[in-house]
C-alpha cells in the first residue's frame, strides 16, 4: 500500500499541512521541522506527487535558464556548466527542476522565452546575460514573470534583480597589476560590446591606463566586432604594430586559449615575448603550459545567487529587486612576468 501524507505527518508528528509546507520549502517552516519531516519521508519512502500538487497550486514548479546562444554553442564554454551547477544546487534545495532554453538564434530564443511564460511552462527564469536592446530582458520586464539576471542589466539596474561581479573594478585592477609589472604597452582583446560584461571590462581597462597616465591606444582595444571572424589576422596585426604591447587583457579565459595559439603560429612567448592575463579561472587554464593567470569570478556563486533572487520573488512578489555582487580575486600564475 502506497505510503500517504497522513502517514509522513503521523509518523512526524506533525499535521499533513505542515508535511505540504516541508514539500514546498516554504520559509516560515523552521529548518529543524523541515529536517525532521525529510527524515520521515525518506524512512517511509515517501515521494509527492508534484504533477497533482502543481495542477493544484498552478505551479510548474520548474525555472526556465536563457542562454546567450543555442545550447549547443554555451556549453562548448566552460562558464555556462559551472553557472547552471549554482543554479541546480538552489533549485534542488526547493525542489525546483530546469528548463533549458534550445533556440539557435535570438529571434527563437525571444519566442521560446514567450512560449515559456504564455504557457507556464516555468514559475520564473534566469537570463544567464544581459545585453544592450536585449528583446527578451525587454519582454521579461513586462510579462510580470519573475526573473533575474546573471550581468548587470544595461538599463535601469535598480529595478531589476541581478548578480554580477564588479567587472570594471576587476579589469582595473588587472590592468594595474600588469603596470605594476612594469609593463606600458598593454592591449585588450575584449568581446561583443553589445554585452554589458564587455563594455565594463573595457570601461576598467581605460580607468586603469587612466590613473596611471598611460594613453588609450586605439589599436590596442581589439573587440569581437573589429575580428569578425579573422581573429588570427587580428592578432598578427596587433603584434605586427610598430610599437607592439608587451601584455594582453583578455575578456575571458576562452579568448586568451584563441590568442596564445595565435601568438604560438607567430612564435611569439607567453610570457618570455608577452605577458597574457583572462577572466573566468576555468579548470583548464592552471594545466595550460604556461598556466595561465587569471580572474576567479566566482561562477558557482553567480549561478547561486541568481537562483536565490528568482525563488525569492517566485515565493514573494512584494519582495523588492535585490542586487548580488559576487566577490573575485586575481589569480598570479605563470602567463605573466615582470619586466
Amino acid at each position: 500500500m502506497a505510503v500517504t501524507i497522513k502517514d509522513v505527518a503521523k509518523q512526524a508528528g506533525v499535521s499533513p499541512a505542515t508535511v505540504s509546507r516541508v514539500i514546498a520549502d516554504n520559509p516560515r517552516i523552521s529548518s529543524k521541522t523541515k529536517q525532521k519531516v525529510r527524515e520521515v519521508m525518506e524512512e517511509l519512502g515517501y515521494f509527492p506527487n508534484f504533477q497533482a500538487r502543481n495542477l493544484v497550486a498552478k505551479k510548474s514548479q520548474t525555472l526556465g535558464i536563457v542562454m546567450e546562444n543555442s545550447a549547443t554553442l554555451a556549453f562548448q564554454n566552460p562558464f555556462f556548466p559551472e553557472v547552471l551547477r549554482g543554479i541546480s544546487t538552489r533549485a534542488h534545495g526547493s525542489q525546483y527542476g530546469l528548463y533549458l532554453s534550445t533556440g539557435a538564434t535570438q529571434e527563437e530564443i525571444h519566442r521560446e522565452v514567450v512560449e515559456m511564460a504564455q504557457g507556464k511552462r516555468v514559475d520564473g527564469i534566469i537570463l544567464l546575460y544581459s545585453k544592450i536592446g536585449d528583446p527578451v530582458m525587454e519582454y521579461l520586464g513586462q510579462c510580470g514573470l519573475p526573473y533575474s539576471v546573471v550581468g548587470r542589466p544595461y538599463k535601469d539596474p535598480e529595478t531589476i534583480s541581478y548578480v554580477d561581479n564588479d567587472n570594471i573594478n576587476n579589469a582595473k585592477e588587472t590592468v594595474e597589476y600588469l603596470i605594476s609589472l612594469g609593463h606600458q604597452h598593454i592591449a585588450f582583446v575584449g568581446g561583443a560590446t553589445d554585452f554589458v560584461v564587455s563594455l565594463d571590462r573595457m570601461e576598467g581597462y581605460r580607468q586603469a591606463l587612466d590613473q596611471h597616465g598611460i594613453p588609450f591606444v586605439e589599436a590596442y582595444a581589439v573587440n569581437q566586432e573589429l575580428m569578425q571572424g579573422k581573429e588570427r589576422e587580428a592578432i598578427r596585426q596587433l603584434m605586427a604594430l610598430d610599437v607592439p604591447p608587451t601584455a594582453i587583457v583578455t575578456h575571458d579565459d576562452m579568448v586568451a586559449y584563441e590568442v596564445i595559439g595565435y601568438l604560438e603560429d607567430l612564435q611569439i612567448r607567453v610570457p618570455e615575448d608577452i605577458s597574457i592575463i583572462g577572466f573566468n579561472n576555468h579548470a583548464i587554464s592552471k594545466h595550460l603550459k604556461p598556466p595561465l593567470s587569471t580572474v576567479d569570478i566566482s561562477i558557482y556563486e553567480l549561478g547561486l545567487h541568481a537562483a536565490e533572487l528568482v525563488l525569492e520573488k517566485i515565493t514573494d512578489e512584494s519582495v523588492p529587486p535585490k542586487q548580488v555582487v559576487v566577490s573575485s580575486r586575481l589569480i598570479e600564475r605563470g602567463s605573466c612576468r615582470r619586466l
